[in-house]
Order: structure tokens, then C-alpha cells, then sequence
């Protein structure tokens, strides 16, 4: 079996436990999304301006691989300064529940 199948044969036996932190895994996506949660929408510099320690490059980045996964809208105003909004589609609202959740355990369980 070459490499090419044997990863073609992974993807399509994905459970949805992994789908799910595909999705939402990583440093940065679940604070990304946490941000997008309390706004409607928010404009990138205000997006880093509340992530202090995620660089201009991974939250670009990570905003596009979000924006692919169906989870992140992006907005983009053809004006000078250029201006882009970004916000949680119906979708990524619907991992909120399992944020919270993560966000509500910790409470109860930091030391």
C-alpha cells in the first residue's frame, strides 16, 4: 500500500471525535472563536488587539483555515483603508456549547 492510499484510507475513517478537533484544535482557534462569540462582528486589528500574543501571520492564518472550515465569516469592504470584518457563521455557533463547556470545567477544576 503506497503513503497516498494509506492516507486517503485515514481520511475517509475519520471519526467525528476527530473531525470535531480538526475543526476547533490547535492554540489558537478556540480563543479565536471565543473573541468572535461576544461580537457580532470584529475587525482584524481588534481581533489581535484582544489575542496580545498570537502573531499578525497565525492569526491570519488561522482565520483562513476557519474561514474554510465554514466556521468564520469573512467580510471584506473594498475602501481605503481596507477594512475586513470577521464573525462566527450559524455554524461556528454551534460549537459555542462545547467552548463554554471547556470554559465552565476549568472553573471548577483549576487549582
Amino acid at each position: 500500500m503506497t503513503d497516498q492510499s494509506k492516507n486517503s484510507n485515514a481520511q475517509v475513517q475519520q471519526t467525528p471525535f476527530d473531525y470535531t478537533l480538526s475543526v476547533i484544535g490547535g492554540k489558537w482557534r478556540m480563543k479565536i472563536m471565543y473573541q468572535l462569540a461576544g461580537e457580532k462582528v470584529i475587525r482584524y486589528g481588534e481581533l489581535k488587539r484582544q489575542i496580545p500574543a498570537i502573531t499578525h501571520k497565525m492569526l491570519s492564518s488561522q482565520l483562513k483555515e476557519l474561514e474554510c472550515c465554514g466556521i468564520v465569516n469573512r467580510e471584506e469592504y473594498h475602501q481605503i483603508p481596507p477594512k475586513v470584518e470577521y464573525s462566527l457563521t450559524p455554524r461556528g455557533r454551534t460549537l459555542m456549547p462545547i467552548l463554554e463547556g471547556m470554559c465552565k470545567w476549568g472553573v471548577e477544576n483549576q487549582s
